[in-house]
């Protein structure tokens, strides 16, 4: 059956621009509002399945209440010529799956930035009450001027209609991307999109997702038991505290994880503040300082953070500073401790000890003339 060329005598399809596993998107024109909008169609031979259309309902719903600038917006929703279909914000570019394929491996330079708006977006999800359930580099698109955007929320789960103990026999999600607790077939949570966003920023990095195998089944059992071999040994460039950021969002346990988008977001935010106040990889100590290498190996970027960092303290104290206290000593003091009663200089005269003789020598003398009168009136007293 051909796709229809016009819906809702509104939107007039232009071009194809993916395919997905229920749903194809398509470039189209409003003709009311007169721009460019993505259409997204649930395909011929699910369009008769009830549990599909439920679930592509409820992307629309869940969608229509997000509103940030790095979440695709949802205009419209619809059904017509037998076809559900969104109407969403028309975002130019291209997704991120395509640019690790296209380059590889991304400098952490360049990846930071790409995850902290899909954190924001995802976060803000979070914050509404809603789990994105299928975060993958498929579902981030990137415009021409470097701005993210978080698509594709047709499995998303409202966080209050989630029961902590609940189990599913159909897992819903990508094998290669989801967490452990949803390959197991239990209820998400923020930190499953968190998990999620540790896969895309793994495979950003290094060039490939963290577990591959040939099977879904295989995949599940990855993530719930296998641990990830360490990403520097695949890119040198990781540095060591980039490296316990990504294995810790990688974690088994939800617990032991970012819990939100938000919370991941803030993390490689001051991770990344830090990174310009570092020395060059470059750099070295001077000569005369052997003891201060950060290694041997040339090349950027290829020695450790903490290292750098600590070399950088050292070499901005002098390595030999003149007259440098010596801490816990007693200060010299003006004059001698300990001297010798009896060796005074003879200039240095106690003058008040000899004023003080001077008036008792006086006082004694004044006192004379009176026993003197005194004793001769006593001895005429008597014949």
């Amino acid at each position: 059956m051909a796709e229809p060329s016009l819906l809702n005598n509104r939107y007039q399809i232009l071009e194809p621009l993916g395919t997905g596993g229920m749903a194809q998107v398509f470039r189209a024109r409003d003709l009311m509002l007169e721009r460019f909008v993505a259409i997204k169609m649930l395909r011929t031979d699910y369009s008769s399945d009830p549990t599909v259309q439920i679930r592509f309902r409820q992307e629309a719903k869940a969608v229509a209440n997000l509103s940030h600038p790095n979440i695709v917006t949802v205009h419209d929703f619809g059904f017509d010529q037998g076809k559900l279909f969104i109407v969403m914000e028309y975002v130019p570019g291209t997704n991120l799956k395509v640019m690790i394929d296209n380059l590889g491996k991304f400098n952490p330079e360049d990846a930071l930035p790409i995850i902290i708006q899909a954190c924001a977006g995802l976060g803000y999800a979070h914050r509404a009450g809603i789990v994105h359930c299928d975060v993958k580099p498929h579902n981030i698109l990137i415009t021409p001027d470097h701005r993210v955007k978080v698509t594709d929320f047709g499995i998303a789960r409202a966080i209050s209609g989630i029961r902590p103990n609940e189990q599913h026999d159909v897992v819903w999600g990508s094998p290669l991307y989801f967490s452990p607790e949803q390959a197991a077939g239990q209820a998400p949570s923020p930190a499953s999109d968190v998990y999620s966003l540790g896969v895309v920023m793994y495979e950003m990095l290094t060039g490939r997702p963290p577990f591959i195998a040939k099977t879904a089944e295989t995949l599940a059992r990855l993530h719930r038991e296998a641990i990830p071999q360490p990403p520097s040994t695949l890119n040198p460039k990781i540095s060591p505290e980039l490296e316990q950021i990504i294995l810790k969002v990688l974690s088994k346990e939800p617990v032991a994880r970012y819990r939100t988008a938000d919370q991941l977001g803030r993390v490689l935010m001051t991770f990344g503040a830090q990174k310009p106040a570092e020395p060059p990889a470059k750099s070295s100590p001077p000569p005369d300082n052997p003891g201060l290498r950060t290694g041997d190996n040339p090349g950027p970027r290829t020695a450790n953070q903490s290292e750098a960092r600590q070399t950088a303290t050292l070499l901005q104290r002098p390595l030999n500073p003149p007259s440098a206290p010596i801490y816990n000593q007693p200060e010299p003091q003006p004059e001698p401790e300990e001297e010798p009663e009896d060796t005074y200089p003879m200039d240095e005269i106690d003058w008040v000890s000899v004023g003080l003789g001077l008036l008792a020598l006086a006082t004694v003398g004044g006192l004379i003339p009176l026993w003197l009168a005194v004793f001769f009136r006593w001895n005429n007293a008597f014949p």
